[in-house]
């Protein structure tokens, strides 16, 4: 039962149940779009298993990205104890997470490909999978029902900075033994051929810094290891000093140096302060918000409001990552902010200063050629990217009837080796603004959005509690929509004919009186100005 990241980049959660038991793979969060005002993250819906939760034999972690263990501190807040499982880097990077939300007292299983583990009726084996961060695990799920091999994000990079490649081995010795059921990465179905490798990027990035003759600020994922190696690499080559930018990436790179997962030249990391003291072709700079998010360090740079990082013409920045669908406005708006100042702006879209971390479709052909399941679910991407996905599969043998495309909330059974939809859950966004979890509603984000691109208008007026009769107003103002209240004299003498008649027809109920100045003034807006603000009518007695 999928709870998040089925039609969607993001908020990946995935539940089985087998004996009454359940286990968890994954719990993300998604990133909230330009419609979700004020909204700072989006949670996968927990309702379907709320009152279950003593259930959860565990919590499986692929990896250590955002949208694979970033809602993990909301769940734990409903039960601290549910055992914790994921490789070396994920954990530690989801431990980080923890003790920022202040939760101790966890009960964690460290995993490494090849090992194998039992929680109640699961039966867990890990294989290493290659993605855009170190450590990255599948998960082979055996119960009494048959097995599940679900990939988590993967591609198959031949040539890996690290060494470590996607054990297609295992994959086939889990296809020899019967796949019943295969949840295989959908995010780059569409795209064919074969994902480009990472190690194509370090010719790039080495013509960038020989390019550069003032500072290169390097943008990117503050989980992106390996991007992060290249840069120190490029560093060092260059004879240029580094300084992270930004409480995550100085963090996480902290983390996976103490790891052993980042390799670090000596005396090449600085402190920012430091960093400024040494001449602008001795200077880089890696930072967080390659995605554009407003409270980012690159998103400051551009703004000129960073405390220790001023632009200047002639610096370089570089876009090391993808954009995530939902940003791209964003992300424009902060390049044609470091453009404005000056800077040459080098992204994916004018050299190759980034590759995928997803299977494209050659690779998941070759995968479904390997495995050979019986049943094959698509996940970890939009509607579009399942669908080709769920097309791959059936190309490569499955019958049609096996490839199940599935939703958020649509419960599918595997019963004597056949996979089916056997129904669905009710499940939504769950919005995180500020300290509230889950307050905000659709409801309340479609005020936002009126009061954020139509404004509002408040009407006060007074009456009299005996007669009825208008004593005082209509005072209106506007704010967003029109901030000279002059412009609302014409409307002023339509309001108090307005609720004189309908006090003269019997009408003495506030709330309907409040309604038919809604009703007035909404119909004047509409109109004279085309707009559609929120009118907000307050009738007081006197």
């Amino acid at each position: 039962m999928p709870l998040g990241g089925l039609g969607e980049i993001g908020r990946n959660m995935t539940v089985f149940e087998y004996a009454d038991r359940l286990l968890i793979v994954d719990c993300g969060v998604l990133f909230p779009e330009e419609h979700h005002p004020g909204v700072d993250l989006i949670l996968p819906d927990f309702e379907p298993i709320r009152d279950r939760l003593d259930s959860v034999e565990a919590l499986v972690l692929t990896h250590g990205h955002e949208d694979h263990i970033g809602a993990v501190p909301y769940l734990l807040r409903e039960r601290v104890d549910i055992p914790l499982v994921g490789s070396q880097l994920t954990l530690a990077f989801l431990g980080a997470k923890l003790r920022e939300h202040r939760i101790k007292d966890i009960t964690q299983h460290i995993v490494a490909e090849g090992d194998r583990i039992t929680f109640g009726p699961f039966d867990l084996e890990f294989v290493a999978v290659n993605h855009s961060i170190p450590d990255a695990l599948a998960v082979a799920i055996r119960t009494g029902a048959g097995m599940a091999l679900h990939t988590g994000d993967f591609k198959m990079d031949q040539l890996p900075l690290d060494g470590r490649i996607t054990d297609l081995r295992a994959f086939a010795r889990l296809g020899e033994e019967g796949v019943d059921l295969f949840l295989t990465d959908s995010t780059n179905a569409e795209v064919p051929g074969f994902t480009t490798a990472e190690r194509d990027i370090s010719p790039v990035l080495d013509r960038v810094f020989h390019a550069c003759d003032q500072r290169i600020i390097v943008a990117c994922f503050a989980s992106h290891v390996h991007r992060v190696q290249q840069v120190l690499d490029a560093a060092r080559d260059h004879g240029r000093k580094v300084a992270y930018v930004g409480r995550s990436m100085v963090r996480n790179m902290a983390l996976a140096r103490d790891l052993g997962y980042l390799e670090v030249p000596p005396d090449l990391l600085v402190d920012v302060k430091e960093l400024a003291d040494l001449p602008p072709e001795r200077q880089v700079l890696i930072s967080t918000g390659s995605q554009g998010e407003p409270l980012s360090a690159l998103s400051r740079i551009a703004q000129r409001n960073h405390q220790l990082v001023s632009l200047e013409p002639g610096d370089t920045v570089v876009l090391a990552s993808s954009l995530i669908p939902g940003n791209e406005n964003a992300v424009y708006r902060v390049i044609n902010g470091l453009t404005r100042l000056g800077a040459r702006v080098v992204h994916k879209g004018n050299a190759l200063v980034h590759v995928s971390g997803h299977a494209s479709a050659g690779e998941l052909l070759y995968c479904y050629n390997i495995v050979q399941p019986r049943n094959v679910l698509p996940v970890h991407g939009e509607y579009r990217h399942m669908r080709a996905n769920g097309e791959l599969a059936k190309a490569s043998g499955v019958p049609a009837d096996r490839v199940v495309l599935a939703e958020d909330g649509v419960v599918v059974d595997l019963i004597n080796g056949v996979a089916r939809v056997a129904g669905k859950v009710d499940v939504g966004y769950v919005f995180v603004d500020g300290s509230s979890v889950g307050d905000i509603t659709e409801s309340s984000l479609k005020d936002r959005r009126i009061l954020g691109e139509e404004g509002f208008i408040s009407v006060i007026v007074v009456i009299d509690s005996v007669t009825g009769k208008v004593v005082s107003g209509p005072e209106i103002h506007a704010r967003g929509f029109a901030e000279d209240d002059d412009l609302f004299t014409e409307i002023r003498q339509p309001i108090i004919d307005s609720l004189n008649k309908a006090v003269a027809e019997g009408v003495d109920d506030n709330h309907q009186l409040q309604q038919n100045i809604r009703r007035v003034v909404g119909r004047w807006v509409s109109s004279k100005h085309r707009r559609r603000p929120m009118i907000i009518p307050v009738v007081l007695e006197a």
